[in-house]
């Protein structure tokens, strides 16, 4: 049945909703609550003191802080995308407070996002961020420094190996040399040095064939009507003896430029020059495929990221020592490097000890585990489980034989770092004269053993440092959790821009957004805990006024002064 309408003199109890309803436009009066991520993203860019003096050139349309509040608001919400992005700022409430209604289009955003004006910013808020943390109490001298690999913007099979590279460079040498002694022999009439048979050769020959066939078409053009036309065979010749000469330039050519660009790197990919094929964990296809991808450091304390860099090296060992450096230079560094056992290397210990000696490293070192099991200490063959005897300087392996000092040497890896020995050297005979069998290998040569001092002090300096102390023991859901957060809770699996410059960009973005999401999380965390009477037990009051709450900070020096009414935020 139809709906009875109302008789006059009642009213409807639908709400009136027209569209086209004439309305006056004035900005709106909406502010986020109190803990909402934005309110940290507006103190911290205002912090900054950006000016931006334009003497010439086309003036901004938009500043350059509301461009930063809204990229930092839309990645921490997952929005890496440029068009989601300036959706974003037309279409949510908090954008448009961040704003004051700019609807920037999503080119706007793009160049924003890979430009200079960016890197400056993210680096001073980085500085920023570190110094309020450490006037709040909220993170004290510790420096978790990980890594994680981060998928490139590139193709997967686009990839171009150093070593291959090399040896096709070899194979093209010898192709041009064969091909300048089959010029020797050949019938084309051209005068160059012969002697000499090497790629820089091949630019005059190239020169000397082209004149050559200039000439041979001018007689070829006289000499139309003769046949068979010997002017004809030989620039028939000559033509393609050019086309190899000039193929092996150009192979040539390429190759070298390949080698110039990968540089100390053993791969580069070809749409993205900077990123370096490296193993991945995600691994679908489970065969080890390497992928195009940038080597992501990060130093955190109490789950906040106090400072990164994007490398281009694979392996966790090479990327300390520029890293420290860099931390050290932001002044962001603490007193306790804490690090797993992927840099724990003599080089490493070396260099902090030679440049950081009021630092303390806690990394150990890759068998630091294994040296303790009883498997490893049982080992015959290790020299650490023989008798040393410091006075005279020798050892006694278990079979008895002694091995006494010999010489000392050294050894140079591929970047040039010096490693010193102690190498000692078996005793053949013993006292009566007889000759030892255990003291010869299978071979009969007589048995040596090498011996690093200096990697021995440093081994047992990391044994000591990480027997006196509880910091490394945080390290696994202080670093860790952040990466997790990152990948899965921001969804930043793959960079969207090319080239290391803009990827480091990009990549501060990101972690800057998850510190103000990490912070507004905290203190939303403990105003709630608090307001709750019921759960009360759950806070346990120390002398200073101060609370420490255990759920919910991992960190057990991570205050937050609720009881005496002290505000968490960027002030």
């Amino acid at each position: 049945m139809p709906p009875k309408i109302p008789s006059k003199g009642y009213k409807t109890l639908d709400i009136d909703y027209n569209i086209n309803q004439l309305s006056l436009n004035i900005s709106t009066a909406y502010e986020p609550e109190a803990d909402h991520p934005a309110h940290y993203i507006n103190r911290l860019v205002e912090k900054l003191a950006v000016k931006h003096t334009q003497v010439m050139g086309r003036p901004r349309e938009y500043d350059p802080r509301m461009m930063l509040k809204l990229v930092l608001l839309a990645y921490s919400y997952g929005l890496v995308s440029c068009r989601k992005i300036a959706r974003f700022a037309r279409e949510n409430v908090v954008a448009m407070w961040l704003t004051q209604e700019h609807q920037p289009t999503y080119r706007t955003i793009a160049r924003f996002v890979v430009s200079t004006d960016l890197e400056a910013m993210i680096q001073a808020s980085f500085k920023k961020f570190h110094d309020y943390l450490e006037d709040e109490g909220l993170i004290d001298e510790a420096s978790f420094i990980d890594g994680t690999k981060i998928l490139a913007n590139a193709n997967k099979y686009s990839f171009v190996w150093k070593k291959r590279t090399i040896k096709y460079s070899e194979l093209n040498v010898q192709k041009a040399q064969a091909l300048l002694q089959e010029l020797k022999a050949a019938e084309v009439k051209i005068d160059f040095d012969k002697t000499e048979m090497d790629l820089d050769q091949l630019d005059t020959v190239i020169a000397l064939l082209e004149q050559r066939i200039e000439k041979l078409n001018q007689r070829v053009t006289e000499t139309a009507k003769v046949s068979p036309n010997p002017a004809k065979q030989e620039r028939r010749h000559a033509k393609k003896y050019l086309r190899a000469a000039k193929h092996i330039r150009q192979k040539h050519h390429e190759y070298e430029t390949q080698k110039q660009i990968a540089g100390s790197r053993n791969s580069y990919s070809k749409t993205d020059h900077d990123a370096t094929f490296m193993r991945l964990k995600e691994d679908p296809m489970r065969n080890g495929q390497t992928k195009p991808a940038y080597n992501l450091q990060i130093m955190t304390n109490s789950q906040y990221v106090l400072g990164y860099g994007l490398m281009q090296n694979p392996t966790d060992t090479r990327t300390l020592i520029p890293f420290l450096n860099q931390l050290a230079q932001n002044e962001v560094l603490g007193r306790e490097i804490v690090a797993d056992a992927g840099y724990g290397s003599e080089r490493n210990y070396k260099y902090i000890e030679d440049h950081f000696p009021d630092k303390t490293a806690l990394i150990p070192y890759s068998t630091m585990l294994k040296e303790n099991s009883r498997q490893w200490q049982s080992d015959d063959r290790k020299v650490m489980n023989w008798e040393y005897h410091e006075k005279d300087d020798f050892y006694i392996n278990p079979n008895g034989v002694r091995f006494n000092f010999k010489r000392y040497t050294y050894r140079r890896d591929s970047y040039g770092f010096r490693r010193d020995f102690k190498v000692y050297q078996a005793e053949r005979f013993d006292e009566n004269h007889r000759l030892i069998p255990q003291a010869l290998t299978p071979r009969g040569n007589i048995k040596r053993i090498m011996v690093n001092p200096q990697w021995e002090y440093f081994k047992a300096k990391a044994r000591h440092s990480l027997s006196n102390s509880d910091t490394y023991s945080r390290r696994k859901y202080d670093v860790e959790t952040v990466f997790g957060n990152l990948k899965a809770y921001l969804g930043f699996k793959r960079f969207t821009v090319r080239g290391l410059k803009k990827a480091k960009r990009q990549m501060g973005i990101a972690l800057m957004a998850l510190n103000m999401k990490k912070i507004a999380d905290r203190r939303r965390s403990f105003q709630r805990l608090y307001h709750k009477k019921k759960n009360r037990s759950e806070l346990q009051r120390i002398p200073n006024g101060s609370f420490i709450i255990r759920d919910l900070c991992h960190s057990p020096f991570l205050f937050c002064n609720i009881y005496s009414g002290r505000d968490c935020r960027i002030s």
